[in-house]
């Protein structure tokens, strides 16, 4: 059986059961990106996964993408910049 990771959401929801290799792969893809760029829209940060991800990874990405950013928010390592609409995401002030 293959490994998974349930999800945490910032707002104590119920998480998603997923993969730890795309979880893996999509984290990475989230923080590398914020670490270059230091803020991104949640948008721009979507396009850029599509295009950049979309022939290494099988499953939809917006989808993942959002479980995932979600997971780090709860998690504390990315956070969204209040006030900004549509939303902006940065990494926390102790993660930098």
């Amino acid at each position: 059986m293959k490994n998974r990771l349930l999800t945490l959401h910032p707002e104590g929801k119920k998480g998603v059961n997923i993969l730890l290799s795309k979880y893996t792969l999509i984290r990475a893809f989230i923080l590398k990106t914020l670490e270059e760029r230091n803020e991104i829209s949640y948008k721009e940060l979507n396009e850029l996964a599509i295009v950049t991800l979309k022939d290494r990874f099988d499953g939809s990405i917006p989808w993942y993408l959002v479980s995932v950013k979600l997971d780090l928010e709860a998690r504390k390592i990315i956070e969204r910049i209040p006030g900004t609409s549509p939303h902006f995401l940065r990494m926390c002030e102790n993660k930098k």
